[in-house]
């Protein structure tokens, strides 16, 4: 019988018979699709029907590639397809959407490989093949029929002339075109099988051939050394004869020997591969599953030769269902922070649909922090074929990303809730993108917070051995507070040594408070973002504002005394390094040094500066950070600390400058020099850089030779 196809399929067969996309291979996972498809509709069958297995109990695909007459050859033990069927699954699109697809395929801006997506994935095959064969036989019918086309227009259908052959299901062939040669490879079959169907539930076999190499005797050798005897022996008898001695016994050990030569055969023959051998591990319940398990799926999965640290197998229920394996792998790819994906990126999460590989082009589904978690999602909620357009629109991916997000949180915390050795090493492989989440993703920011941890000084001191852990949670910070104290303080720096030996800390750390070292270029972000902890301010020891809460009224009358008496060096300092410095102020944070500059509370720390000038270097620099960047710092004097002293009598004993003098500087030019250079000594203890390195080697000359003098 002769058919016509409907408008549709014969638009879309003409466009796909003439295509010129890349993704033609997408053609195998539709088939091997269909027919897992074909073979869940037998198995739910024979719960009411179990005769319908009789005929073929096996459930399992069967792949052939008949090289000699470019055929590939597909079959399965599904449900298999009556006459009628064929005409209508077939010939026919009852699905809404398609004509939308066609108008998309006609305009070259569809996405060939979301065919299945509108149930005609069986058309794909026409992508490779001129020619298309389908035999089905359904546990319904007696008879096995066949359908094939050749054409864009039309179709037919027939009993099959070699009878029942199948038993049960479907056999799809192929004539392949010349230049889809490619896909009668064994190894280029494989390579699809596993890269799109290698987690089917049902068996996959492919027909492989099969090399063997045994030993076997070598005739030839054997022969001459035999015909080679007969004539040692030949010769051996006439030297009897003629009473002469036999000298060839050496030679004769030797064809001897040979008499046992073997050779290497190799023999091919051909026999059934099964090619999906990993089950999806992920359908199973993480009760039923060892570690080993986890870490041979992760590293066959991964292609890691490392093994992962934690694992979250769950189910997500709800709107859109799906599983989900989240593995934590040991250390961060290289690079992964600052790498921009794109189209040739691989993403870490890889997307199934019904046991289908679909993609692993889900850009932008992790937010960049998380980007270095490995894992995979199965859903039956989705459709099998969706674009990467398409995928960026799905609520369901939403739903999951949120569900995703959501968990790789929960596994954060319970890998911080095993211990403060377990939590530190958490932030040593991925402290910075967790610091980056909870600067960029608010929605996530609680949660981080409670994992992020810094070095503190107080159990940095305490510590006995290399092996105690030094870094605390901000609530573990507050659990420590003083009575009293109103703000966590911290500095930042580049390194722990820089901070460590920070004037800034001085005071603090002899008062018993505690400070948080953050030598992460991205603490200072971090902060400026998340300024209030528990309703305590987040302090930086080495900007204005700081308060220590436990102030007696002593010391407040002693700041007083201190200003009082050391205005004249203020106002000295105040006019000398008007151009660098917004005020001066009495120290209350200093003890050993005689000088700090202080960035005010709204201005940059000293790390931040040097990053600041770092994105200006790349040519990453805005107006805000050149605005910044120029903001006057507060120079703190220590009224304690004896170089201060002298520099008050110092100034003390200055003539009154005369008003509306052009001249800078003072009348002491030595107390001048001394000045800058204390300056700049204390920008550069305080972690800002100076302007000018070379004019201040020569004014550290200048004092110098005159103290030498």
């Amino acid at each position: 019988e002769k058919h016509q196809f409907e408008t549709e399929v014969n638009q879309m067969m003409h466009l796909i018979i003439n295509s010129v996309y890349k993704t033609k291979e997408i053609f195998l996972r539709e088939l091997i699709s269909n027919a897992s498809d074909a073979i869940n509709k037998i198995r739910f069958m024979a719960l009411t029907q179990p005769e319908v297995m009789a005929a073929k109990p096996e459930l399992e695909i069967r792949i052939v590639a008949d090289a000699k007459h470019r055929r590939l050859i597909i079959r399965d033990t599904g449900v298999g397809m009556t006459k009628d069927e064929l005409r209508r699954n077939l010939g026919t699109i009852a699905k809404s959407g398609t004509s939308d697809f066609i108008q998309k395929l006609q305009n070259n801006t569809a996405d060939i490989s979301q065919i299945g997506q509108f149930g005609v994935g069986f058309y794909s095959a026409f992508l490779v093949a001129d020619r298309v064969t389908v035999a089905s036989k359904n546990p319904t019918e007696d008879m096995q029929y066949v359908w094939q086309s050749t054409s864009v227009n039309q179709f037919q259908i027939m009993e099959d002339p070699r009878g029942n052959t199948l038993g049960r299901g479907s056999e799809i062939t192929l004539f392949l075109k010349p230049e889809a040669a490619e896909y009668l490879q064994e190894s280029r079959l494989r390579e699809l099988v596993k890269k799109h169907s290698e987690f089917t539930q049902f068996p996959i076999y492919l027909w492989s051939a099969k090399s063997e190499t045994h030993d076997e005797p070598d005739e030839a050798a054997i022969a001459e050394a035999k015909h080679k005897l007969a004539e040692l022996d030949a010769k051996k008898a006439e030297k009897a004869a003629a009473k002469q001695k036999d000298a060839d016994d050496d030679a004769r050990e030797e064809l001897e020997e040979q008499l046992k030569a073997t050779k290497s055969v190799t023999t091919t023959s051909n026999a059934w591969d099964l090619v999906n051998q990993n089950k999806p591990i992920w359908m199973h319940n993480p009760r039923d599953l060892t570690e080993d398990q986890y870490q041979e799926f992760y590293k066959t999965f991964y292609k890691s030769s490392a093994n992962y640290t934690h694992v979250a197998h769950f189910k997500g229920e709800g709107q859109v269902e799906f599983r989900s394996m989240l593995f934590l792998p040991d250390k961060p790819p290289a690079g992964f922070l600052t790498r921009e994906p794109d189209a040739n990126t691989a993403s870490p999460i890889k997307l199934f649909v019904k046991r289908v590989f679909i993609t692993d082009e889900l850009l932008n589904f992790l937010p960049r922090w998380l980007t270095f978690m490995r894992g995979l999602i199965d859903s039956d909620d989705l459709p099998l074929n969706v674009s990467r357009e398409t995928l960026q629109q799905s609520s369901a991916l939403r739903t999951i990303k949120r569900r995703i997000i959501s968990k790789a949180l929960d596994m954060f915390g319970e890998v911080a809730d095993r211990g403060p050795k377990e939590a530190d090493q958490l932030m040593t492989h991925f402290g910075t993108a967790l610091k980056l989440g909870a600067l960029e993703d608010q929605a996530s920011r609680a949660k981080l917070i409670k994992i992020i941890r810094f070095t503190s000084s107080t159990l940095k001191a305490n510590a006995t051995s290399p092996e105690d852990v030094t870094t605390t949670t901000l609530d573990g910070y507050v659990s420590r507070m003083r009575v009293g104290q109103k703000q966590i303080f911290y500095l930042t720096g580049v390194t722990p040594e820089e901070v460590e030996r920070s004037p800034f800390v001085e005071v603090i750390v002899e008062r018993g408070y505690e400070v948080l070292y953050m030598t992460d270029p991205i603490d200072d972000y971090l902060v400026n973002a998340y300024t209030e902890h528990d309703g305590y301010k987040l302090q930086h020891v080495g900007k204005d504002g700081l308060e220590f809460g436990d102030e007696t009224d002593e010391e407040k009358k002693s700041l007083k005394q201190h200003e009082t008496e050391y205005k004249p060096l203020a106002e000295y300092l105040s006019s000398l390094l008007s151009a660098h410095i917004g005020s001066v102020k009495i120290s209350t944070r200093l003890t050993k040094a005689p000088l700090a500059l202080v960035a005010n509370a709204y201005g940059l720390t000293g790390s931040m500066e040097r990053i600041m000038q770092a994105q200006a270097l790349a040519g990453q620099a805005d107006g805000m950070a050149e605005m910044y960047k120029h903001m006057k710092k507060i120079l703190e004097i220590n009224p304690y600390h004896p170089i201060i002293r002298k520099m008050l009598e110092r100034a003390k004993a200055l003539p009154p400058k005369e008003e509306g003098s052009p001249k800078k500087g003072s009348a002491d030019r030595a107390l001048d020099q001394i000045a800058k250079v204390l300056f700049h000594a204390a920008a550069i203890r305080s972690g800002f850089g100076i302007e000018k390195p070379a004019v201040f080697a020569s004014q550290l000359e200048r004092v110098v030779r005159t103290a030498l003098d």
